[in-house]
């Protein structure tokens, strides 16, 4: 298994902390990792990205030119990163913020409204984690539970407070995410 992805958004949308999680869980699993961050000019309001790559063998390189999986969290993401993704790759992405309509039909969707899930669990700004629960319901890549192991090992003292909702808010993305893969919701989420 050797996987890349990317998650970009805003400084401040949380990006590089869902992509973090992800690491750590894939860390705490006895896996191989990398974990990239890159900030825009701005910390709050620029871009920001991280690669991730994951791997059950040593990883020969951490950059990513052409990613398996992207998660968006918004629209100048999504329309950065879509031409980028693998074919037969993954786009997950913030259909809260991004209205368009996917244009390639050789890497498979999954529109999230990420930012109503987490308004409706009562923070928004939880919306990167709404985002990572779909993505991994989509990829399986790993399990849910592995994810939450990692929020209550690696989650700061300053963040605790936070980790009942942002469990809840990983389990919401995945619920919809299957609920697409299922059929019952349309591809603009």
């Amino acid at each position: 298994m050797h996987q890349e992805i990317i998650f970009s958004g805003f400084g401040g949308q949380g990006a590089l902390f869902a992509g973090q999680l992800l690491a750590y869980a894939a860390l705490d699993s006895g896996l191989q990792v990398t974990w990239i961050p890159s900030y825009g000019p701005e910390m709050r309001g620029g871009t920001a990205h991280c690669t991730v790559v994951i791997s059950d063998e040593p990883i020969g390189s951490p950059l990513v030119r052409r990613p398996a999986s992207v998660v968006a969290l918004n629209l100048p993401s999504f329309e950065k990163y879509e031409p980028l993704v693998k074919p037969g790759g993954w786009l997950v992405y913030n259909a809260s913020l991004v209205p368009l309509q996917p244009s390639r039909t050789d890497i498979r969707y999954a529109a999230v409204p990420a930012n109503v899930i987490a308004e409706e669990l009562g923070n928004v700004r939880q919306a990167n984690v709404a985002l990572l629960g779909a993505y991994l319901a989509a990829t399986h890549l790993m399990p849910l539970e592995a994810v939450e192991v990692a929020l209550d090992n690696h989650l700061s003292e300053r963040q605790r407070r936070y980790l009942a909702s942002n469990k809840e808010t990983l389990r919401r993305g995945a619920a919809h995410a299957e609920r697409l893969a299922a059929g019952h919701e349309t591809i603009s989420g």
